[in-house]
């Protein structure tokens, strides 16, 4: 899981939120918060680390300067230490194989990391819906924030449909941000009512076959996921994925292979 970063007084912090390592703990799986890959060397002992991804949503967005745009609203918060390593680091997992579960900004990172681009405000789109939750009011309580906004269609024939086994559901919206481009390779999973892209998969990176279990979603299915039958299949899903994972690449070798 990357860590975010954030300024506490006169000192940086590294951050994660406690939802996502509940989630990830919700689905079997060991949470390791990362702070960040500062060279390749490093990277690489993480790709050779991990089972799975997750990458979390953020109050941060990826900065526009990723897919060739300037900052619309210089008020909204960036974390381009996090774009430095995060973008890179998808694009290698994917190529591994090593499952990945993305989650709203995390969804927003594997579009740009993968060629795509965004809204910087969805809500200002012609035909495009306000998807920010409870954006009149900023003192809200997460209750609120969090609470289902509207229905995503599922996709015929994909991951998600496979996994959760319905055409439709409620998910809750907290983002300003959302597909413009969709990156090369990657299916879209699921739709808002607005045709906004809720959920994607990618099938290829760079022409090459994706061998390995990924979803990205725009929603928040780690917010009290314990008690939502979607976010549970999602997350168990993830989960099963990373133990297959684990035991095709870490189960100990006969003696002949070794040899």
């Amino acid at each position: 899981m990357p860590s975010c970063n954030r300024q506490v007084g006169d000192h940086p912090f590294h951050i994660a939120g406690k939802k996502y390592i509940d989630a990830v703990r919700l689905a079997g799986c060991q949470p390791l918060v990362v702070p960040g890959a500062t060279d390749a060397r490093e990277m690489q002992a993480l790709l050779d680390l991990a089972d799975g991804v997750l990458l979390t949503g953020s109050p941060s967005n990826v900065h526009p300067s990723h897919f060739e745009e300037g900052v619309q609203d210089p008020s909204l918060p960036l974390d381009p230490e996090r774009d430095a390593w995060t973008l890179p680091f998808i694009r290698a997992a994917l190529e591994r194989g090593i499952p990945m579960f993305a989650i709203c900004r995390g969804f927003q990172e594997t579009n740009v990391a993968l060629g795509g681009s965004l809204h910087q405000a969805v809500q200002e789109i012609e035909g495009k819906n306000d998807h920010r939750g409870a954006p009149d009011d900023p003192k809200a309580p997460p209750e609120v924030v969090y609470a289902q906004a509207h229905p995503v269609r599922v996709q015929a024939g994909g991951r998600l449909a496979g996994i959760v086994g319905q055409e439709e559901f409620q998910v809750n919206s907290v983002h300003g941000q959302g597909v413009n481009r969709l990156a090369p390779g990657l299916r879209v999973e699921a739709r808002a009512p607005d045709g906004l892209v809720e959920a994607f998969s990618a099938e290829t990176v760079a022409g090459r076959p994706v061998p390995g279990f990924n979803l990205c979603v725009q929603w928040h299915p780690e917010w009290l996921a314990a008690h939502n039958p979607i976010s549970l299949k999602l997350f168990r899903a993830f989960g099963e994925a990373c133990v297959l994972y684990r035991d095709r690449h870490r189960a100990p070798q006969p003696a002949a292979l070794r040899a």
